[in-house]
């Protein structure tokens, strides 16, 4: 099948107008490993804007033919665009957040290549080096805001979630709109868009004219998940790791939507942190919530919660079910609480340096089909390390479902086995088998064959 598309060349407007011979080469590079890929991948993503795609590697592709490459001239650089998207063009013109979301890809992919890769100044095998190191990107794309008072509200859910579910996530933004809340997410559709969409009214209501609405992605998932044109900035993170590590720094607290096995990586993610010893006093709201159709699926998520964690780590969410405003409110509270415990302990209300985030939290994860075997998913370990693997785990579900490389893994090799103790793999099997049968793993209409296979040992 064909798809239109469109030849251009855009000019930056403000921002990277130049860039050196060896930053121009290493986008040229077309090697393995090379910047090229990277940001040829991304751009396309970002061009895609919209098409309700979930599978990067049917993306890539559809557009076999798209290129971008650099133009450079006396007055700076252009990008030559060929094989476009035509659906990123109004009247042949494009559209001008995608524009701003495509010189956003450039600048992250050139500094994390120059400044932070190259750079011996961060020791990205040690904790501390990996948190400056994502200090520094978010700082180089400017969504560091020290003269704000903490309001940044993180939140996460599903790309492909029914319409009233969609809804909900908007009146739940409204209302944070409302209580002057800026709005950061994962940067795509359904419940990444929803609460950006919601929160513009309520800002516009209260006159507020500069409202932020901060979008994280990174390289492996932003095919499946397209920045939503809402999204005023956009961060490219060089790994998921690092982009979980930024959504947790810099966000004061997180609302959890209905979603998949991405999303329950992102519960596990932040409990596996918050049950860490270090920080037991450290004040971080969390609220899972959706409209009454969604009660079972966060029944899904409590019970899977206390079987492999425990109740110490049901304690750290409140769950809120079809009352958006009072997860506005609770959410309103809680960041109060962390502006008062940020000034008691002298950290900056822009980035959460006194977290404490275990390196086994850090370390990038390639969802093998080995090292998904090799995932340690038992109870005989702390709480907070078993919440690790068990991310892991979740990790390789969602790169077998919709990421280009783990899609290619499973076709080649077959479905990833994940091994555990009974009852944990129970747990999962459980809650996996939920999230099939609410069709919470694809786009509605599309029939989902598992890309793992539980195994009890």
């Amino acid at each position: 099948m064909k798809y239109d598309v469109v030849d251009t060349q855009i000019a930056p407007e403000g921002r990277l107008e130049v860039l050196s011979k060896s930053e121009v080469n290493k986008l040229r590079d077309t090697s393995q490993g090379g910047l090229y890929d990277i940001f040829r991948n991304c751009s396309l993503a970002v061009l895609n804007t919209g098409s309700g795609m979930d599978d990067g590697k049917e993306l890539l592709e559809r557009y076999r033919s798209f290129d971008v490459s650099i133009v450079q001239r006396e007055r700076g650089i252009k990008l030559d665009i060929r094989g476009a998207p035509a659906s990123a063009f109004v009247d042949n013109q494009m559209i001008k957040g995608i524009h701003e979301h495509l010189f956003a890809v450039l600048r992250d992919v050139i500094f994390v290549s120059d400044d932070i890769h190259d750079n011996p100044k961060f020791n990205l095998d040690s904790s501390e080096g990996i948190t400056d190191a994502v200090f520094h990107i978010l700082r180089n794309a400017n969504v560091l805001k020290p003269l704000l008072n903490p309001n940044l509200v993180v939140c996460w859910g599903g790309h492909s979630i029914p319409r009233g579910e969609y809804d909900y996530t908007k009146k739940v933004g409204y209302y944070l709109g409302l209580r002057g809340m800026d709005i950061c997410t994962g940067c795509g559709p359904g419940a990444m868009k929803g609460p950006m969409k919601g929160a513009t009214i309520g800002h516009a209501k209260q006159r507020l004219h500069n409202g932020r609405y901060l979008g994280i992605s990174e390289p492996g998932i932003i095919a499946a998940e397209a920045p939503n044109p809402i999204v005023n900035d956009l961060v490219i993170m060089p790994d998921i790791e690092k982009r979980l590590e930024a959504f947790v720094r810099v966000g004061h607290g997180i609302v959890v939507f209905p979603g998949g096995a991405g999303t329950a990586e992102e519960i596990l993610y932040l409990l596996g942190i918050l049950l860490h010893p270090d920080n037991a006093r450290l004040p971080f709201p969390l609220v899972f919530t959706g409209p009454e159709s969604a009660a079972d699926y966060f029944k899904q998520i409590d019970q899977f919660i206390a079987d492999t964690l425990g109740s110490e780590a049901q304690r750290h969410y409140k769950i809120i079910i079809n009352d958006p405003e009072a997860v506005a409110q609770e959410m309103h509270a809680g960041i109060k609480k962390v502006r008062e415990f940020r000034k008691e302990a002298a950290d900056a209300y822009y980035y959460n340096w006194t977290l404490k985030i275990d390196h086994e939290f850090q370390k990038p994860f390639a969802p093998t089909h080995e090292n998904m075997r090799g995932l340690s998913l038992h109870k005989n370990q702390e709480s907070h390390m078993l919440a690790a693997n068990l991310r892991r785990a979740f990790s390789g579900v969602v790169a077998g479902n919709v990421k280009d490389q783990g899609i290619r893994a499973i076709e080649a090799h077959g479905p990833f086995e994940i091994h555990g103790d009974p009852a944990i793999m129970a747990a999962m099997d459980a809650l996996l088998s939920s999230f099939v049968s609410q069709h919470r793993m694809k786009l509605p209409g599309k029939k989902y064959t598992p890309c793992y296979r539980i195994q009890k040992t």
